[in-house]
């Protein structure tokens, strides 16, 4: 759970809605620190072969379906996400990756 600005925001909330785009392959959605709002929403995506959009496109598509403080600040195209040896996507890691930027 990430707790943007004081309301709880559930990653696997704003996943489904970032999923539904077609360009979208897979994502994770974290919560990184924020000075302002004690936390903030980042989603990381990998998209399909051969499709692109900008990040600043799929922020757009997510506010059409998500209230503000839900929708991401930041996305990150990425060309893998990080997996477990089973397949499933590591949030922990990229979470840990985003906290080790901002305190160094």
């Amino acid at each position: 759970m990430i707790i943007a600005s004081g309301y709880n925001v559930y990653p696997r909330e704003i996943e489904e809605i970032i999923y539904q785009h077609e360009a979208v392959e897979e994502a994770v959605v974290v919560g990184i620190p924020d000075s302002y709002r004690g936390e903030t929403v980042k989603a990381f995506v990998k998209l399909k072969i051969g499709v692109t959009i900008t990040p600043e496109q799929l922020i757009d598509y997510s506010r059409q379906f998500l209230a503000a403080y839900k929708v991401p600040k930041e996305i990150e195209v990425l060309s893998e996400l990080p997996k477990s040896s089973v397949g499933k996507l590591l949030r922990r890691m990229l979470r840990q990756e985003e906290n080790a930027k901002v305190h160094s």
